[in-house]
Parts: C-alpha cells; structure tokens; sequence
C-alpha cells in the first residue's frame, strides 16, 4: 500500500493561556516530587475483561479540571485540513468524519491507513494530562492522536490500534473531554456476516475526565469504535497516548 507523509502546520495563531498551565504543571510535579514521586490520589480502577480483553477504567479528572482541560485543548490544539484530514482504506481515499491532530517527542512519525503523520511539538495542556496519565499509571508515552468530534454525527469506525511502531508491552491510554460517547469493543471473530463465533460486543460509555487503559492483548483480538450517536449535540476531545518505538520498521 502506498504511503503518504503528512506535514500538517502545527502553529496555532489564537492566543492561549499556555503560561499558567505550564505553572501548574510545574507545582504538580514539585509536589508530587516532595512526596515522594507518588501520585497523590490515586484514583479507584475498574477492570473490565472478557476473552482477550483487558482493560481498566477510572476517572481521572474531576469535572472542574476536565472543563478547564477541554477549554485550553480547544485554544492550543491545531487539526490537520484539506488533504490532510483523509486517510487511505482499500485504495480509496476518505475525508476523516472528525478532526484529528498529531503531537509527541521530536521526530516522531506515526503510520496508520495509509497515511504517516508527523509528531508536532507537545503543547503544556497535552504535556500536563500526559503527565497526569504517567503518574496515574506508571506508564510513559510520547505520542498522542488527538480527535476531535463536533456533535455525535462525528465517529470513528471499527479498528485496532496493533501497529507494529507501537510498544506491545505498553497500554494505549484514552483520556475523554467532552460528550460521553458510547465505545464498543467487538472481537475480531464476531465481526460481520463471516464470523464464527457469537461473543457479545462489549459497551462502555466514557464519560467527561476518564481515564482508559487498553492493555495487551486487548488491540490483538478486540477492534473498537465510537459509533454515530445523532441525539448528542456536544463536541468531544479524545486523547490516546501511545509508546512509539524508535527505529522499528512499520
């Protein structure tokens, strides 16, 4: 399949309030550092399983601070356009049905649908909740996908996140803002009119300042997606951070 490298602008013009959540950010981690590099509360888990799915739900933020989160992400972030807001799928191109923005670590690239996208610089809003994630679960990232969905017409089909740039022993972890959308997990052997096996779907809703971890082998059996929900009226930012491995061939 051919390949296209995407140079999407990653200056935004509108002025934000980046000093202020730098500052916080900073007396976060001084703290969290003079306790002892704990985070200082933890948050109540829940797991959910099924066959090859594994994952853990919490929320993370309360609904004050994922307010004030999805205000900056709404100044700060820059989403691809034109050209670069499609993907390739069987040959065909297709305009993405909501808009999507890629940050992380200098240098990094991230290949997905045909498309390889470039990693712009992290803004101190996406730095603080990926922070915030790291604290929470051990885990370190240095990518984010960032979708962005207007009303509930916006959507995301069914896939896996199993590139093989991606660390398989690291979790994709999903921070939601916005909407509560619902998110369905269906295996890979109950899909469509060809599958063999009857394995219910699995639904959740995700609500306004969640946290969840996808962990392996969830992506290796389970697709997901966030299917059109026509009563919502609310815009959502979804962000997934992800653990890129350098030089590994996609």
């Amino acid at each position: 399949m051919e390949k296209f490298v995407n140079k999407s602008s990653c200056i935004n013009d509108a002025k934000s309030p980046r000093k202020k959540i730098k500052l916080e950010s900073d007396e976060r981690i001084k703290k969290e550092e003079d306790e002892g590099g704990e985070f200082s509360h933890p948050v109540p888990w829940q797991k959910i399983e099924a066959e090859g799915l594994d994952c853990d739900y919490a929320l993370l933020f309360s609904k004050e601070e994922a307010h004030h989160l999805f205000k900056q992400l709404e100044e700060e972030v820059v989403y691809s356009t034109g050209e670069e807001a499609k993907v390739q799928l069987f040959g065909k191109v297709h305009n993405i049905p909501r808009k999507q923005a890629t940050y992380g670590d200098a240098g990094l690239t991230y290949t997905y649908s045909g498309v390889t996208r470039l990693a712009c610089p992290w803004t101190p809003t996406l730095e603080y909740i990926r922070d915030a994630v790291t604290k929470t679960t051990g885990q370190t990232f240095n990518f984010v996908l960032v979708n962005r969905y207007k009303d509930g017409q916006d959507h995301m089909g069914e896939h896996r996140d199993d590139e093989k740039e991606l660390d398989p022993l690291c979790p994709i972890a999903s921070v939601s803002l916005g909407a509560p959308r619902d998110f369905i997990f269906r295996h890979r052997d109950a899909r469509g009119k060809q599958s063999h096996r009857q394995i219910k779907p699995v639904k959740l809703e995700l609500a306004h300042g969640s946290l969840l971890l996808m962990n392996s082998p969830t992506n290796t059996f389970w697709y997901h997606s966030l299917p059109v929900r026509k009563k919502i009226s609310l815009p959502r930012i979804n962000l997934t951070f992800r653990r890129i491995l350098l030089g590994r061939k996609k």
